[in-house]
């Protein structure tokens, strides 16, 4: 009984879902023009649940380029109507679109000359008329079995700012770049900005000549403990890696290393990364070739040695 109540609740969900892209008409598009070429903030409204779902369309709208604001529609007539200003453009949603409160803000925010964008389910509703655009919400009935309860009319609500979050994105252009900007904290901040450069710069930088002994090897991946060194030739180019697994099968082999050089057992073409590259796709590097390593290079010059635990220590893996 449980699971066909949830199993019907998300259906019908889904279902009114994706009714949303029939209801999208010219009038939506031309509704997404104005909040594209609005010069100031897109001030969001409602009441009750709406105003939840507006709070966080507001979140999204900011945090993907486009300056949103909340306004709670019963505050809004006891003072904060103030935050409005002449070049904002105002969302305000409503189910039913008659409720007093948004009746009584309606006419301020037309009093403001500012465009005003109906998101409802009822498009012969007092919003829906004095509205400049209307942006459809309408569901067939609530998922709550007596069909009061805001659950797919909220639903639809939060997929259509969602839906103009991503119009608006595409129309201004907003990029991978704008979205680091606007989101540098945290893990997924550091994906968006950190490169290979900010990590392996302050790491010690080992390498060998290929004719040397693999004593010389052993001394200098134990001085520096990265687990590996670079084999370099002329000009500090780049010939080879050894690692500490080099080193293991290399003396599983052989009984006696006095005669055995870099050369002997350095692995040649290594993976490389540039230093301008992303630190997150140095690490999807070294998980697709199960590395620990990774020489940062350019123009097959050895520039130094990505490890596997500077990208832990910055909270990307």
């Amino acid at each position: 009984m449980i699971k066909e109540t949830a199993v019907r609740t998300i259906q019908m969900e889904a279902a009114a879902i994706a009714n949303l892209s029939v209801l999208l008409d010219e009038n939506f598009e031309k509704g997404i023009e104005a909040l594209a070429t609005c010069k100031g903030r897109i001030v969001i409204s409602g009441i009750g649940k709406s105003a939840i779902i507006a709070q966080k369309i507001v979140a999204t709208l900011n945090s993907t380029g486009s300056p949103a604001i909340f306004l709670h529609a019963a505050d809004a007539i006891h003072g904060d109507l103030g935050m409005v200003q002449q070049e904002d453009a105002v969302l305000m949603i409503s189910k039913s679109g008659e409720s007093p409160e948004i009746k009584v803000l309606v006419p301020l925010i037309k009093n403001f000359g500012t465009c005003l964008i109906a998101i409802t389910g009822n498009t012969a509703s007092y919003l829906a008329k004095k509205a400049d655009f209307i942006f459809n919400t309408t569901v067939e009935q609530e998922a709550c079995p007596n069909n009061l309860a805001p659950t797919t009319s909220t639903t639809a609500q939060l997929v259509m700012g969602d839906v103009i979050a991503i119009c608006l994105m595409e129309k201004k252009g907003f990029n991978i770049e704008d979205f680091a900007k606007l989101h540098p904290g945290g893990t997924l901040g550091k994906k968006l900005y950190l490169r290979v450069i900010d990590l392996y710069v302050d790491n010690d930088k080992p390498s060998v000549k290929a004719d040397d002994p693999v004593k010389a090897v052993i001394m200098e991946m134990t001085r520096t403990r990265l687990g590996a060194t670079a084999v370099i030739g002329a000009d500090e180019k780049l010939m080879g890696i050894i690692t500490d697994g080099d080193l293991r099968r290399m003396l599983q082999k052989s009984d006696t290393i006095s005669h055995i050089t870099a050369r002997d057992i350095m692995s040649y073409h290594p993976k490389t990364i540039l230093p301008t590259e992303m630190a997150v796709n140095a690490l999807d590097i070294m998980r697709k070739a199960e590395i620990m390593q990774l020489i940062v290079a350019e123009n097959e010059k050895y520039l130094g040695i990505l490890h596997l635990h500077d990208l832990v220590k910055e909270g990307l893996i």
